[in-house]
């Protein structure tokens, strides 16, 4: 999955005959998972129509501060700015370098860059005299200094028939530009992290089993949130109906303890992070028969036995790596949860406590407390999971980067 899903991306398109490749730009665009409003000033409008535009973007196109057809309806530009994660400006011409330098707001494009608070790329196209020119290499610096991305222009045939460097770079290298910066930038860029996730299946016959009703979303929310933020992501899962949504995450399907225990081993000296979210059963039956119990009594019991503790022996034979456990808890939640930091080795634990309304098994919230090594205690408020994923994943970025 690109780094480009789910991001929000403002194309402005001024008006040059490169204006004609924004429609497969946003097309790619499209196609990478981000969602995207195109702006327009009104010289462009001459090189390619709103329509379009509008058509693969599932969005209306702007190009005016008013729109007359929808009683005078003012298209806020700072909402715009606001909204995005991204904006790109391409084409970029000469005219539209200028403005954007000397903030002359004579259009909504120029009025929506001057308020936008997000990374801003631009990338030019004009004929060769024109890229070489001191007063665009001036402009070229002068953005810059703004903090604003150059994607350089290419060499090729222009329109005014010369061959040179000017050639708005081409919709695909765009794209591959920009996730190739924001992978870069990317926080975990580097670090390869074992999640583990979901419950795990003890067998008592070949019908019945043991089990528990985790399932797995924190897990694999965490495994999302740790590939969007650069990491490489190793997911060792128990049974789910869940599927991993990005590609890039290595899932590993197991089904009892012993078998993530055996992949969690198998991993963790390449690791630099371990996050140990899966529910996995504390005991097995310490026989498994190889037929279907019969309902002959009118009471029977199973004997178990422990299952290996995975995360105590991760804690044992820790190096470099940083440790995470979770703890579910129904009493004693904050001396219990210190306890296990001690007897696994533990980094940091989340805690869980089923007397929280809105937490534990197959809700889409909850509401954790972080306790580290040193036993500080972050107490954090009721979240989706997707938020406690990424504030679990705060904690590896400030013990990174520190």
């Amino acid at each position: 999955m690109s780094v480009l899903s789910g991001k929000k991306i403002i194309l402005g398109i001024s008006g040059g005959i490169a204006a004609y490749k924004t429609a497969t730009l946003v097309r790619l665009f499209i196609k990478a998972g981000a969602h995207v409003q195109v702006i327009m000033t009104p010289a462009s409008l001459d090189f390619i129509t709103p329509l379009t535009l509008s058509t693969l973007s599932k969005n209306p196109v702007h190009s005016k501060f008013y729109n007359e057809e929808e009683g005078a309806k003012w298209n806020n530009h700072v909402e715009l700015g606001l909204w995005a994660d991204i904006m790109i400006i391409a084409p970029a011409t000469a005219n539209t370098l200028s403005k954007m330098v000397n903030g002359n707001c004579d259009n909504l494009l120029i009025a929506t860059y001057l308020s936008a608070k997000c990374p801003v790329y631009f990338a030019p196209a004009m004929d060769l005299d024109m890229y070489k020119h001191p007063s665009i290499v001036a402009s070229f610096n002068s953005l810059n200094q703004f903090g604003n991305i150059l994607i350089p222009a290419e060499t090729g045939e222009l329109a005014s028939g010369l061959t040179g460097e000017g050639r708005m770079a081409e919709p695909e290298n765009i794209v591959a530009f920009l996730e190739a910066y924001l992978s870069n930038k990317l926080p975990l860029k580097g670090k390869k992290i074992l999640i583990t996730a979901g419950p795990t299946y003890e067998a008592i016959d070949p019908v019945r089993f043991i089990g528990n009703h985790s399932s797995g979303k924190m897990g694999y929310d965490i495994a999302e949130a740790a590939v969007n933020l650069g990491a490489q992501v190793i997911l060792v899962s128990g049974p789910t109906s869940i599927a991993v949504k990005n590609n890039s995450i290595q899932l590993i399907r197991v089904v009892s303890a012993q078998e993530m225990y055996d992949k969690c081993l198998e991993h963790y000296e390449t690791v630099d992070v371990v996050v140990a979210a899966a529910a996995v059963a504390d005991y097995k039956p310490k026989v498994l028969e190889d037929q279907k119990i019969k309902k002959t009594q009118a009471s029977f019991s199973i004997e178990l036995e422990k299952t290996k503790d995975i995360l105590a022996a991760l804690g044992k034979t820790k190096k470099n790596q940083f440790l995470i456990g979770f703890a579910l808890e129904t009493e004693n939640e904050i001396e219990n949860a210190k306890l296990k930091i001690q007897k696994k080795n533990l980094d940091l634990i989340v805690l869980n406590s089923l007397q929280d309304c809105g937490a534990g098994f197959g809700k889409p919230t909850n509401k954790v407390t972080f306790i580290d090594k040193d036993f500080n205690i972050e107490a954090m408020e009721l979240k989706l999971k997707e938020e406690v994923a990424v504030d679990i994943l705060n904690k590896v970025i400030k013990h990174y980067h520190a």
